[in-house]
């Protein structure tokens, strides 16, 4: 039986597997295996250089296909205008999505003692509990489930109907704690969130961070720094300037409202000092040419690891919907929020909870 498996759709997810194990006693690390989904993001060498470190035993690629890759699947998915003809289509979809996925998974689940996801309202959720194995999920984001509680959002009408018929009788898939296969699901603030699910277990993500030692760190600075040189000087130049403003980008709205947003934000703060932009690793926009005149870091780094070099300080961190507690190298961070997107979008795109 080999030890543990994470299944990642993200850096940042990457980023807290490693923190994870670090946790763990030394003579526990370097026996997981870590599963690179890439549906989501293009870990272009991540991969290698995950290698590199040595804190994992295996660092395996995997092709997870999304249900609009099966033609077939669409069917499923148009509206019946009846609460029973589309459930009766949901149960077929459900098993349908994992069955179809099941030719990619590079892995035997069954094989491995614990089994960590995120994200698994992704189809490896799906496939885990139509093959009736057991997982641990894992909070997608920090404190996503405060901003935006999926499960409750893409359920929203007979809630507990739908909870029922996936938790116990496994017909239906719903993510976050209610597949009948996830034992639980790791989250860094139950208290902070609206409607909390009995599966919830609170693992704060500050502790984790704040148990690596030094040579931890440079472990994660070997994993995810492309350029280390360059980032290094990057550091030192910034801290020439005075009043450094960071705006991290997002990937949201279209192309060319994402653009506007953060020209407009730009605007706004520019005046108090230095812009510096930091890229989200899945926000496609050209920043390197549409922005050009901004300073901009890595956009494959994550936010986080920045808390790393005690040499880079920022007067303000701006974000529009990304969650910034974890932010320790600004002297205030300002998260934007929904009222500020409003402008630029219908704003029941973006206010989920509210339609709950």
């Amino acid at each position: 039986m080999k030890e543990r498996i994470y299944v990642c759709h993200t850096y940042y997810h990457v980023y807290v597997t490693f923190l994870k194990e670090w946790n763990l006693p030394a003579e526990k690390r370097g026996q997981a295996t870590l599963l690179l989904s890439k549906m989501s993001n293009n870990f272009e060498q991540l991969k290698s250089r995950v290698e590199s470190t040595g804190l994992f035993e295996q660092v395996l690629e995997y092709e997870e296909k999304r249900a609009d890759f099966f033609p077939e699947l669409a069917a499923y998915r148009q509206d019946r205008s009846s609460f029973l003809r589309n459930m009766l289509a949901r149960i077929r979809f459900t098993k349908k999505l994992a069955k179809l996925n099941a030719p990619y998974v590079p892995v035997h689940f069954k094989e491995y003692r614990d089994i960590y996801v995120f994200c698994d309202s992704d189809p490896i959720g799906y496939y885990l509990n139509w093959k009736k194995i057991p997982y641990h999920a894992v909070e997608d984001g920090l404190n996503c489930l405060v901003h935006f509680d999926t499960a409750r959002y893409d359920n929203r009408g007979h809630f507990k109907l739908k909870a029922f018929l996936s938790k116990k009788l496994n017909l239906i898939f719903i993510q976050n704690g209610y597949g009948k296969y996830c034992l639980d699901m790791e989250v860094n603030d139950i208290a902070a969130i609206a409607h909390p699910c009995p599966y919830y277990v609170e693992v704060p993500r500050q502790k984790l961070t704040d148990a690596l030692d030094e040579q931890g760190k440079e472990l994660i600075l070997r994993a995810f720094i492309r350029d280390k040189d360059r980032l290094e000087e990057q550091i030192r130049e910034s801290g020439k300037m005075q009043n450094k403003i960071l705006v991290l980008t997002e990937p949201l709205c279209s192309m060319e409202v994402r653009e506007k947003i953060f020209r407009d934000i730009i605007a706004r703060y520019e005046k108090e000092g230095t812009v510096f932009l930091k890229p989200h690793p899945r926000d496609t926009l050209d920043y390197r040419t549409l922005f050009s005149e901004y300073p901009q870091f890595d956009a494959a780094v994550p936010m986080e690891i920045l808390n790393f070099f005690p040499g880079l300080r920022f007067r303000k961190v701006i974000s529009v919907l990304t969650e910034i507690k974890a932010i320790g190298f600004a002297d205030e961070t300002v998260r934007l929020g929904p009222d500020f997107l409003d402008a630029y979008e219908d704003p029941r795109i973006h206010r989920q909870n509210e339609a709950i």
